[in-house]
């Protein structure tokens, strides 16, 4: 994304869901003219996804978060409002709160058409959306360095990102079920890391050669290093419905991944620690959002994640201020004070039932909150 030695440039792929408004669950086949026009709209900034009720966008390398929350802004905006001229809400949640997997129906593209062929039900089953984030690292031994050592803090983009607690009407007792129905895939969960650039390619050139895999995009790892641009690919976040926490988070990536470049510049490095420990807050995360305790492993014990957040924000702070995006940062606070879209999703299903309302239109009451707050600020 970047020629210069510093992670100067960002960029944010989101996923969204694609509601009928007179049902509330999802459209399984919107109509060719819908996506025509975003297509007309934002040119290829808009992709379909595997399933016909999702769609994807990606904004061009971006310098800095303020321009990342202008295009992301547009792109809600634009197709928001041209979804519904066809009937349909732009939702940003990584599961629908009650629709059935099995009701949807398979983009017609030869690389979705295979991944169906090959992957079966798994893959159908991966209704969910996510957000993953660009940071810039020319440079590939250095890529391979700093993948090892931001896994580490993957539990804790995480637990800001949660918006799944849904899945197929149920309340799963999860604050992000994505993260369960993604790991059914190959490759995927926490990452393997290396010593070497030469050493990952190694393993994706025998993955290549034995036929697993045509190419390092099917590496669906929750950290990885991109099959397609110089930089860190994080993929283990919820899509966020409000777009300020998704900035937040992105934000985040960009000024630790900056804090880990300037530790090596000084000869120093974060610890790694073995990945049971990293799978093990990884699953706090998942099953309790921002409310939950992460393992510091330093420690030795449990601490609140909100001192962690702390930490992290003091971690950063100077990286942050230099990239311009330490408000940004700093608002990891509000996302913990006021909950992830997870807590608010849970909180209007319980306030709908007590005010007498079935599940079935409890659950339609969380989609009509989700797609409000899917457009604030847009």
């Amino acid at each position: 994304m970047t020629q210069s030695d510093e992670p100067s440039t960002i960029g944010v792929e989101e996923e969204y869901l694609l509601v009928d408004l007179e049902s509330r669950d999802l459209r399984a086949d919107p109509p060719e003219a819908f996506t025509a026009a975003c297509r007309d709209l934002l040119g290829d900034r808009v992709t379909p996804e595997f399933l016909r009720c999702q769609i994807e966008v990606g904004t061009p390398v971006c310098a800095s978060i303020a321009e990342a929350r202008r295009e992301l802004a547009a792109y809600r905006g634009a197709i928001s409002a041209e979804a519904r001229r066809h009937g349909i809400g732009l939702v940003a949640a990584s599961t629908h709160p009650f629709a059935d997997w099995s009701d949807q129906i398979t983009t017609d593209k030869a690389r979705y058409t295979q991944l169906a062929a090959d992957l079966r039900t798994v893959v159908q089953r991966q209704l969910i959306c996510g957000m993953h984030v660009h940071v810039a690292i020319p440079d590939e031994d250095v890529r391979i360095d700093l993948h090892a050592q931001l896994v580490y803090f993957l539990p804790h983009l995480l637990a800001l990102s949660t918006s799944s607690p849904f899945w197929r009407g149920r309340s799963t007792g999860l604050k992000s079920y994505r993260t369960a129905i993604a790991v059914e895939l190959p490759r995927a969960g926490l990452p393997q890391t290396f010593a070497s650039a030469s050493e990952y390619r190694r393993m994706i050139d025998l993955l290549v050669r034995t036929g697993r895999i045509e190419d390092a995009s099917k590496i669906w790892w929750d950290l990885r290093p991109s099959a397609k641009f110089p930089t860190l690919e994080l993929r283990i976040t919820d899509v966020c419905t409000r777009l300020e926490d998704g900035l937040t988070i992105a934000a985040l990536f960009q000024s630790t991944t900056q804090m880990l470049l300037s530790l090596r510049r000084r000869n120093q490095r974060w610890r790694q620690y073995m990945n049971a420990l990293v799978a093990e807050n990884r699953w706090i995360a998942q099953r309790h959002g921002a409310s939950g305790k992460l393992l510091d492993f330093g420690r030795g014990e449990a601490v609140p994640f909100s001192d962690l957040v702390e930490e992290l924000i003091e971690l950063v702070r100077e990286e942050a201020e230099a990239l311009g995006c330490l408000a940004e940062v700093e608002r990891a606070r509000r996302i913990v004070a006021e909950g992830t879209s997870a807590d608010r999703q849970l909180a209007v299903f319980a306030a709908g039932k007590e005010a007498g309302l079935g599940d079935d239109a409890a659950l339609r009451a969380v989609v009509d909150h989700l797609l409000a707050e899917t457009l604030e600020g847009c």
